[in-house]
């Protein structure tokens, strides 16, 4: 006969193993405020994509002479996992914290309050959308093309300084009485004005020019700064026509493989001799490498590709360094005349 505080220690250890396997299983279950980033899609800027169902080239110059490629000059992406309604939960993200090709980011950090999935969205298509003519113009540039270039309202923010009086399509002319030819010289003008003074700007609304008036508010940016609620559009004069055909990608990072495509494709010769060579960085139409997020998801992406060698905006060297994964060479870049003196 099994002694009676036995059978009470033996029934106490279950009910403890019950409520423990219980708690683990609500912990597991349970949406964690957190979101979680690993490696995306990989696309040869020198190769072909899906469009529709049809292969078709990445980069197409249709109309100018191009030159064979080889190997690859890869653009990364990250996959985000998580967002506002559907959140990893708890398990997800420990196990993420463990794993070095994945990040955990709070949810605020990407989708900040009142800041909607569909808002998300559509700024990330607008910054693809201006980084592809950025790496267009810079490539362009360093091949010694002048191009002509002004800038335009790409769309309003939510609850945007200048709803009902900038439209979508306006051109930028002068602000505060400056002139504005690129997005860092208006947000200069518009941080020196300050906020809570009407600001004139000098518009062009189809071909009409015409002065408005908008004050600037501080943005929910951290730390904040004085903005006119519009997303800044760059429209240059090409001298051909340059398509970079790439779908359900959004965000400004891939600025600097496009443009070292592009230069590939129009000049002679294998710019990465041969290899499998991946980057990441924006860029600007001078041909400057900015720096960008998810760079420890993308270098594992790179290895995962086949890359050897990886072109990294010198301003994420920080997060890079002491996460480089074993086969991966990382060259800092500043520059596109860097990368470009990298390749060769």
């Amino acid at each position: 006969v099994q002694p009676r505080r036995s059978r009470r220690s033996a029934l106490i250890g279950g009910w403890l193993v019950a409520v423990t396997v219980f708690g683990l299983l609500i912990f597991a279950l349970v949406p964690s405020p957190y979101v979680i980033e690993r490696p995306g899609p990989v696309f040869n800027t020198l190769g072909d994509v899906n469009i529709g169902g049809d292969e078709v080239p990445l980069i197409e110059i249709p109309g100018e002479k191009t030159y064979p490629t080889a190997g690859s000059l890869d653009l990364l992406t990250v996959s985000t996992y998580g967002e506002p309604g559907s959140l990893p939960n708890w398990f997800e993200v420990v196990t993420a914290w463990w794993d070095p090709s994945k990040g955990v980011l709070p949810l605020d950090a990407v989708y900040p309050p009142g800041y909607s999935v569909e808002q998300a969205n559509s700024d990330s298509r607008i910054m693809m959308a201006n980084s592809q003519k950025d790496a267009i113009a810079a490539a362009l540039t360093e091949l010694g093309y002048d191009l002509p270039r002004v800038v335009s309202v790409g769309a309003l923010t939510d609850h945007s300084a200048s709803e009902g009086i900038l439209e979508p399509g306006d051109v930028i002319v002068s602000v505060n009485g400056k002139t504005v030819d690129d997005v860092e010289s208006m947000r200069a003008v518009i941080a020196a004005a300050g906020v809570g003074k009407p600001m004139p700007l000098q518009i062009l609304r189809n071909g009409v020019s015409m002065t408005v008036s908008v004050t600037p508010e501080l943005s929910d940016e951290d730390p904040p700064a004085p903005v006119i609620g519009v997303y800044p559009s760059i429209d240059y004069t090409f001298p051909f026509d340059v398509k970079i055909q790439l779908e359900n990608v959004g965000g400004p990072s891939g600025g600097q493989m496009f443009a070292l495509g592009i230069i590939d494709k129009l000049t002679p010769g294998e710019l990465n001799g041969g290899e499998d060579v991946a980057g990441t960085g924006t860029i600007d139409a001078n041909g400057k490498v900015g720096a960008i997020g998810g760079i420890q998801q993308k270098m594992f992406g790179a290895v995962r590709a086949g890359a050897t060698w990886f072109l990294a905006p010198k301003a994420n060297c920080d997060e890079v360094i002491g996460h480089v994964p074993s086969g991966l060479t990382v060259i800092p870049v500043t520059t596109l005349k860097d990368s470009l003196a990298a390749l060769t």
